[in-house]
């Protein structure tokens, strides 16, 4: 039986959380060595024990210890420690087969690009995801990365469409699923255990959440200022959570408007919660207010309004069929969706079928018979 050594590259939480189904299916072969590889490209101290043991994976094999830094310094230094990585290995005897990347940080593109020059194919996971906006860093990271990657594991049939259009081979593009489902559906029955909708004083299906951190929500005062009252309002109605980004709070205390927010007895500020404490308050929402991309498609599948503070998304199944709504930062618009929502007018969404919790088994499939 031929040995097959995977380098498996992280560079943020999401990753993880990405990555953990797949080293979880790779165990059903015994042939497969896998090493986890965590640049460091975001610090992040949420990454104890417990965090592993809830995703049920191991601790980093190596860590790079990236750090922050602009996304040319980070780049180059990704790529320079990748490859003495990807070439120790080889010296010593244990090459690596394959690299395999998810998402769309940097360090999935830096990984890339490092492993592609010394010759080893690279598996992404995610790929095939256009938001067709290059003024965002993720969506150049994306496209660099799909074209020099050999093996292109998408999770919607947008995906498929968009790598036909740019030229893959459709012997190098498999539709697989969304490994994100496959974390969320593995932990929802231990994050329904979460006392945490008890320590806010929040009932199933009578509260929104709330999350908001890209610049074009919260760096200009007069847009963050209209989103922020179309909550208030909606709070005098529903009781709203809102786990604040460190960078968010920044911004409200900078422009004077956290005292605002703080004065509204039904917005409930929490700070950054961990992964379960999360899906136990996202899975329970009667709303869903976010800008973030990972939570279209989680409350696709959970089946929760979900009001998109983005002018497009990467995820179009999720508008198209799913439950997600694009709001740009419209507050107009914002406060039209919750309404329909509150009177119960708002839309009932679908998910993929291959969004089944069973997409990191197909991947490791498909690498396993590929290599």
């Amino acid at each position: 039986m031929k040995k097959l050594r995977l380098a498996c590259v992280v560079g943020a939480r999401p990753n993880f959380m990405k990555m953990a189904p797949l080293l979880r299916a790779f165990e059903a072969y015994p042939q497969v060595e896998t090493v986890l590889i965590h640049t460091g490209q975001h610090y992040d101290r949420n990454l104890s024990d417990v965090f592993f043991e809830e995703l049920g994976i191991k601790h980093p094999d190596v860590s790079l210890n990236v750090g922050s830094g602009s996304h040319g310094v980070q780049t180059a230094q990704i790529i320079e420690k990748i490859e003495q990585v990807l070439q120790d290995a080889s010296a010593e005897g244990t090459p690596f087969d394959r690299l395999i990347v998810v998402g769309d940080v940097n360090s999935t593109m830096a990984a890339t690009l490092a492993s592609v020059k010394l010759g080893i194919p690279v598996a992404h996971v995610e790929a095939g995801l256009r938001s067709f906006d290059r003024t965002m860093p993720e969506e150049i990271n994306r496209i660099v990365t799909d074209a020099l990657s050999d093996m292109l594991l998408v999770s919607e049939p947008s995906g498929i469409e968009n790598l036909k259009q740019e030229g893959k081979p459709e012997e190098q593009l498999y539709l697989v699923g969304n490994v994100m489902i496959d974390t969320l559906m593995h932990l929802l029955p231990k994050a329904r255990q979460s006392d945490v909708l008890s320590r806010y004083e929040l009932q199933p299906s009578q509260y929104g959440l709330v999350t908001l951190h890209r610049p074009a929500n919260v760096d200009d005062p007069k847009i963050l200022e209209s989103l922020l009252d179309v909550l208030i309002d909606i709070s005098k109605r529903l009781k709203l959570i809102f786990p604040i980004h460190p960078r968010t709070e920044k911004r409200l205390t900078d422009f004077g408007l956290l005292d605002k927010v703080k004065s509204a007895d039904a917005i409930v500020l929490a700070p950054p919660l961990g992964y379960l404490d999360f899906l136990a308050l996202s899975s329970q929402a009667k709303v869903i207010v976010t800008d973030s991309g990972g939570l279209q498609e989680e409350s696709t599948v959970l089946g929760v309004p979900c009001l998109t503070l983005r002018p497009n998304t990467e995820r179009p199944c999720t508008t198209e069929g799913g439950t997600s709504t694009l709001i740009g930062n419209d507050a107009a618009l914002l406060n039209q969706c919750l309404e329909d929502v509150l009177e119960g007018r708002y839309k009932n969404g679908t998910a993929p079928k291959v969004w089944d919790g069973k997409a990191a088994e197909r991947i490791a499939s498909v690498i396993v018979e590929r290599c």
